[in-house]
Protein backbone atom coordinates (compact mmCIF):
# COMPACT_ATOMS: atom_id res chain seq x y z
CA UNK A 1 0.00 0.00 0.00
CA UNK A 2 1.44 3.26 -0.86
CA UNK A 3 0.96 6.45 1.14
CA UNK A 4 1.24 9.65 0.76
CA UNK A 5 3.71 12.09 3.54
CA UNK A 6 4.50 15.28 4.33
CA UNK A 7 4.54 18.35 2.11
CA UNK A 8 4.84 16.51 -1.17
CA UNK A 9 1.22 15.12 -0.72
CA UNK A 10 -1.15 15.85 -4.05
CA UNK A 11 -2.16 18.99 -4.50
CA UNK A 12 1.22 20.73 -3.19
CA UNK A 13 2.39 21.07 -6.25
CA UNK A 14 5.78 23.16 -6.75
CA UNK A 15 7.32 22.56 -9.53
CA UNK A 16 8.62 20.11 -11.92
CA UNK A 17 12.09 19.24 -9.16
CA UNK A 18 9.89 18.41 -6.13
CA UNK A 19 10.41 15.10 -4.97
CA UNK A 20 7.24 13.53 -4.01
CA UNK A 21 7.50 10.53 -1.27
CA UNK A 22 5.62 7.84 -0.42
CA UNK A 23 6.24 5.22 2.03
CA UNK A 24 5.57 1.54 0.75
CA UNK A 25 4.74 -1.50 2.32
CA UNK A 26 6.59 -5.30 1.38
CA UNK A 27 5.59 -7.88 4.08
CA UNK A 28 6.40 -6.52 7.69
CA UNK A 29 9.10 -4.19 6.53
CA UNK A 30 8.28 -0.37 5.48
CA UNK A 31 10.47 1.93 2.99
CA UNK A 32 10.51 5.14 1.50
CA UNK A 33 10.50 6.09 -2.04
CA UNK A 34 10.42 9.18 -4.28
CA UNK A 35 9.70 9.95 -8.03
CA UNK A 36 12.78 10.73 -8.68
CA UNK A 37 14.35 7.48 -7.99
CA UNK A 38 15.61 7.54 -4.23
CA UNK A 39 14.33 4.38 -2.20
CA UNK A 40 15.21 4.40 1.30
CA UNK A 41 16.18 1.32 3.50
CA UNK A 42 13.52 -1.21 4.18
CA UNK A 43 12.37 -0.10 7.70
CA UNK A 44 10.08 -2.33 10.55
CA UNK A 45 8.43 1.00 11.67
CA UNK A 46 6.59 3.12 9.48
CA UNK A 47 7.25 6.33 11.29
CA UNK A 48 11.04 5.65 10.37
CA UNK A 49 10.05 5.60 6.72
CA UNK A 50 8.59 8.28 6.89
CA UNK A 51 11.63 10.31 9.00
CA UNK A 52 13.60 8.61 5.90
CA UNK A 53 11.19 10.16 2.88
CA UNK A 54 11.68 13.69 4.88
CA UNK A 55 15.30 13.88 5.16
CA UNK A 56 15.39 12.94 1.63
CA UNK A 57 12.54 16.04 0.61
CA UNK A 58 15.00 18.46 2.06
CA UNK A 59 17.95 17.90 0.36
Amino acid sequence: MAQQDGPAAPGNHRGPEEHRTSTVEKGPFCSAHCSCGWRGPARRARSLARTDAEGHARV
